[in-house]
C-alpha cells in the first residue's frame, strides 16, 4: 500500500478516535446532568422540610425536569448523535478500510512498530 493512503487512513482512523472521545464527552455531560437532577430533587425535599415551599416550586418550576436542549434531555441528544452522525462515522470508516487495507488497523503504527523492531 502506498504511503499517502497509509497517511490517508491514518488520519480517518485518527479523526474517529477523536469523535469517540468527544462522545465519552457527550455521555458525560448526560451523566453530570442527570446527576444534577437528582440533587435538585433532594434540594426541593429540603427546602420543603425547611418550610421554604416557595423556593422548592421556584426549583420545580424553573429547573427540575426542564428540557436541556428545546424538546429533548440529554438522553435524547445521545441517542441522535450515537444513531446520526457517530453510526455514520463509524461505517464509513470501517467501509474505507475493509477497501484499501482488508480490514486491517492502525497501519501506520504497525508499518513504525516493524521498522522500530524489525
Amino acid at each position: 500500500m502506498d504511503d499517502t493512503t497509509v497517511q490517508a487512513l491514518g488520519k480517518l482512523s485518527e479523526a474517529l478516535e477523536t469523535a469517540e472521545r468527544a462522545r465519552g464527552q457527550l455521555y458525560g455531560f448526560h451523566q453530570l446532568t442527570g446527576r444534577a437532577h437528582l440533587m435538585l430533587q433532594e434540594a426541593v425535599r429540603l427546602f420543603r422540610d425547611a418550610g421554604h415551599a416557595g423556593h422548592a416550586d421556584a426549583v420545580c418550576a424553573e429547573v427540575l425536569g426542564r428540557d436541556v436542549f428545546a424538546g429533548r434531555w440529554t438522553f435524547q441528544v445521545v441517542e441522535e448523535y450515537e444513531d446520526g452522525y457517530h453510526r455514520c462515522f463509524v461505517d464509513l470508516e470501517e467501509r474505507i478500510r475493509n477497501q484499501l487495507a482488508q480490514g486491517r488497523r492502525h497501519i501506520y503504527e504497525a508499518e513504525m512498530r516493524q521498522r522500530l523492531h524489525g
